[in-house]
């Protein structure tokens, strides 16, 4: 029906005759000689109508914006001066000698070209947003990084396997979503968290190396990077360590990069959790960003000002220090606005010093906590950060993760602020990174156990075994996690592979044999038939395209996303069921003018 796609068409179709469709971008009006930007998925052309032709201009003069349009028109050359660079089609334009209209719109709630638009606009009327050139060019993308990825993982014996959308609701760290069954009564499937059972008991079957692009589901507070709903690149392998995981989806995300947008990633340097959350207070890290913690615990051991040394002296707490090069000229308001960002994180405030002189020691110093230090804690604050004259210094004093969690935060917000970029604390780069050798566990205060930090399955060190029993703070894992410009592109792990190991895993986790072999048995079981060492790793296919087209939310890479609320603005989804349904489902509803409104 048609030659090629609008955006296509260039100076390799000079003189032919083609035939478009797509839709009227915009229309003007040119003393006499109508132009139609036609555009498609691939971009624009520019058609020129005259008024020799009675009936194609006629149905020319009653085109509005999105008309479905059908033109037939000879391909020339723009007049000299007219050319448009940004286009592939920008040196030609298309004479038109014929025009049908093949289904007229009605005027759009926003222009296609507006980039002005609220959210809830764009997810309510999520069709047309769909029409816009930059989600089109984001979804296309999203496209080839998974059409890429295939063909990694298909060059490399991987082969794509589905595993069940209805499974057994078991504990992964987040809510699952249930669906009631209507033929067992009183019993629920839940929606995959991720198909971690189901990979590792293909690897049990033999399947030595799977992947699969998949739906994955989460009932958990939302953000930027979450979804309910989210795509996972869920890959596993046996017979592989967990260096040789690493190496393989390195150089699967490189490639990746390199064949999509045309960038060579750097080198993935490797740092261990441990030196991460020393550094930087996240697991994550941003190191793009040129700040470090330094460390201060020590030094606020024996200093009067109770902020800083009771948490000093509490088991798991920490003193950490952030030294802003510049900072003394932040005004009282700025480090105000900080302190309130900070509370965002738990942390009861941000102490700081503006350091206005080194030469002349706490004279040179200006804060309302100098008090209360000795000289030999302001000297060491000094010598241990490395501050300089006009620099300003911030304090971290509460608990380990409190202190990580705020001025890890805060080491962000400032090295991406216009005065971090102005005083080179941010470098505009790829910066990739594995971080290694997670604790197998964290310790579950609110219900006085351990909880498993990445998923129940994860192998421990080599000699790490016998830990689980008798240190399982000690216990260090084999998992990884890729990190890209501080978001966390995927992770995984090395699984366990021997019953006896995973009963040992159950047991520091307080989860007893009845327990284990109720929620996760046919696992056990299948552990028993000479299961394999295998291992691997899954990737959020939703973040990896965010990062690459520069979007700032993962909502502008997906089709149809959720908002913050987990509503369709466009379906509206989730919506109340009449009471025939439920009562097939044999469910009844507690208030159910709160779930009718």
């Amino acid at each position: 029906m048609r030659t090629t796609y609008c955006g296509l068409v260039s100076e390799a179709l000079l003189s032919q005759t083609v035939t478009l469709m797509g839709w009227a971008h915009r229309r003007r009006d040119h003393g006499g000689v109508i132009f139609i930007d036609l555009r498609d998925r691939e971009g624009l052309v520019q058609i020129v109508c005259d008024p020799d032709r009675a009936e194609m201009f006629a149905a020319a003069e009653d085109v509005r914006n999105e008309f479905c349009l059908e033109i037939t028109g000879l391909v020339r050359a723009r007049p000299a001066g007219t050319e448009n660079a940004n286009l592939t089609s920008g040196k030609i334009e298309v004479l038109c000698h014929a025009l049908e209209v093949l289904n007229p719109s009605v005027t759009p709630p926003f222009q296609i070209d507006d980039d002005n638009l609220s959210e809830t606009t764009r997810l309510t009327h999520r069709v047309l947003d769909l029409r816009r050139p930059a989600m089109q060019k984001n979804l296309m993308l999203r496209y080839r990084v998974a059409m890429e990825t295939r063909k990694f993982l298909d060059a490399n014996g991987f082969i794509d396997i589905e595993t069940p959308m209805l499974t057994k609701s078991t504990p992964e760290g987040a809510r699952d979503y249930l669906v009631p069954s209507r033929v067992n009564e009183g019993m629920f499937f839940a929606l995959p968290q991720s198909p971690q059972l189901f990979k590792q008991l293909l690897m049990v079957a033999g399947f030595d190396r799977y992947y699969q692009i998949t739906k994955c589901f989460r009932d958990e507070d939302l953000r930027a990077d979450r979804q309910p709903e989210f795509t996972q690149i869920d890959i596993e392998t046996s017979f592989l360590t967990e260096e040789e995981i690493r190496e393989m989806f390195e150089g699967m995300i490189r490639t990746v990069f390199r064949l999509t947008i045309d960038v060579e990633l750097p080198t993935f340097p490797v740092m261990k959790y441990s030196e991460a959350m020393h550094r930087y207070g996240s697991d994550k890290p941003d190191l793009r960003v040129k700040l470090e913690f330094t460390e201060l615990t020590d030094v606020m051991k024996d200093v009067d000002f109770k902020v800083f040394s009771a948490p000093a002296q509490a088991k798991g707490g920490r003193v950490a220090a952030l030294c802003i090069s510049g900072g003394g000229e932040m005004s009282r308001g700025e480090i105000d606005g900080y302190t309130e960002f900070v509370k965002i994180y738990g942390a009861k405030g941000l102490a700081w010093i503006k350091v206005n002189d080194t030469g002349k020691g706490r004279e040179g110093l200006q804060s309302p906590i100098v008090k209360n230090l000795h000289d030999a804690a302001i000297a060491e604050i000094v010598a241990r950060t490395g501050a300089a004259s006009g620099d300003l210094i911030f304090f971290g004093a509460d608990k380990a993760k409190v202190v990580n969690d705020a001025l890890g935060a805060l080491r962000v917000k400032i090295g991406h602020s216009d005065f971090g970029k102005a005083r080179g604390l941010f470098e505009d780069k790829w910066a990739p990174l594995w971080v290694v050798d997670f604790p197998m566990f964290e310790n579950d205060e609110e219900n006085g156990r351990w909880a498993a930090v990445h998923h129940p399955f994860t192998a421990p060190k080599d000699g790490h075994e016998d830990l689980m029993d008798t240190d399982p703070a000690a216990c260090i894992a084999k998992a990884y996690d890729m990190v890209l410009n501080g978001w966390e592109l995927g992770g995984g792990s090395v699984r366990i592979h021997r019953a006896e190991v995973q009963s040992k895993v159950f047991a520091a986790l307080k989860i007893g044999p009845e327990e284990a072999q109720e929620k996760f048995g046919f696992l056990l079981d299948a552990l028993q038939y000479g299961a394999p060492p295998h291992g691997g790793l899954a990737f959020g296919l939703d973040r990896i395209v965010t990062m690459m087209a520069g979007a700032e939310s993962i909502r502008d890479v997906i089709a149809f996303p959720k908002t913050q609320r987990a509503q369709d603005l466009l379906t509206h989804a989730p919506s109340a069921v009449d009471e025939k349904q439920l009562k097939e489902l044999h469910i009844r509803l507690r208030n159910p003018k709160v779930a009718q409104s």
